[in-house]
């Protein structure tokens, strides 16, 4: 038995949450990685795994044992990529996740920078608006816009960004300008997203009320809602850096701020823990305070 290959498919049972989450990430068949979680059991003469239909969960000595585990691999790991001179100077490809427009607009001129800066990274950037994972996508690094349910990934918080409602000042001149949430029942609205597009969340006499909308126009894309509200359709609701450029522009107006719900956080996720590859660690301290500039510029104050 492979002591150490069997340390990394407990390590990456636990951390994906199932066996095949974890056949997955290793690239193993869900057989192998059962056959040698027991083998390991046989091994240490301990069950470490309570494995029923719905979940898994560890045992108390296998609670123990994985973080023996996790601390025996990650030195191992530290030792081989200091021999192969990783840590020495910053090299390797780098995966990275943001969202479609946050991405775009925020983390692609700080890669097309930092690409400049560390010419022996290469970067994979996947713009998407529905949330990949860490493990079992193989990436290194995850933008995430919202609050985070609780995880073993490391989290650093960029700042935060806010729902805006706009529109431009050719409709506000035609239909008017609404000054309380009631009022959007008399306006054409343009929404995107695939639920809960005809009614808009707002802080109303201290608590968070639902108002009711009539979308005139639905669209499932934010750049398309604020291509839409700049000609003049109605008026649509976004996050802050989706219409930055049409505010700086007078494009667009800003309404009904003081009614505005709380932010919602900005991120920065990786999977690294006490010890960080150096291309990784050379990202986070590149990204982290050209993001965080970049949403305090883009985060209005309402």
């Amino acid at each position: 038995m492979d002591r150490l290959e069997s340390m990394s498919v407990l390590v990456a049972v636990i951390e994906a949450g199932s066996f095949s989450g974890a056949g997955r990430r290793l690239q193993m068949p869900v057989p192998t990685v059962s056959r040698k979680i027991a083998e390991l059991e046989r091994h240490l003469n301990a069950r470490l795994l309570v494995r029923s239909t719905r979940k898994l969960a560890l045992t108390q000595t296998g609670e123990s044992f994985l973080e023996a585990c996790r601390r025996i691999l990650e030195d191992v790991g530290e030792a081989e990529r200091r021999a192969a001179g990783e840590y020495r100077t910053p090299r390797g490809e780098l995966i990275v996740t943001a969202p479609l427009v946050f991405g775009r607009c925020q983390v692609l001129p700080v890669v097309t920078e930092f690409l400049t800066e560390y010419p022996q990274i290469d970067v994979r950037l996947l713009l998407a608006d529905r949330s990949l994972d860490l493990i079992d996508d193989h990436l290194d690094v995850a933008v995430r816009i919202g609050h985070l349910a609780e995880s073993r990934l490391s989290t650093l918080r960029l700042g935060q960004v806010r729902s805006v409602v706009c529109a431009s000042p050719a409709y506000l001149k035609r239909a008017g300008v609404p000054k309380t949430p009631a009022e959007l029942a008399a306006h054409a609205c343009v929404s995107f997203g695939a639920a809960h597009t005809d009614r808009w969340a707002f802080i109303v006499d201290g608590s968070e009320q639902s108002q009711p909308v009539v979308p005139r126009l639905t669209v499932n894309g934010a750049e398309a809602a604020v291509d839409a509200a700049i000609a003049g359709v109605g008026v649509t609701r976004v996050l802050s850096y989706q219409v930055a450029g049409a505010l700086a522009s007078g494009s667009l107006r800003l309404l009904l701020e003081r009614y505005a719900i709380p932010p919602v956080p900005v991120s920065l996720l990786h999977s690294g823990h006490r010890l960080m590859p150096s291309k990784l660690r050379a990202f986070m301290d590149f990204a982290a305070p050209r993001l965080r500039a970049g949403l305090a510029a883009v985060h209005p104050r309402g």
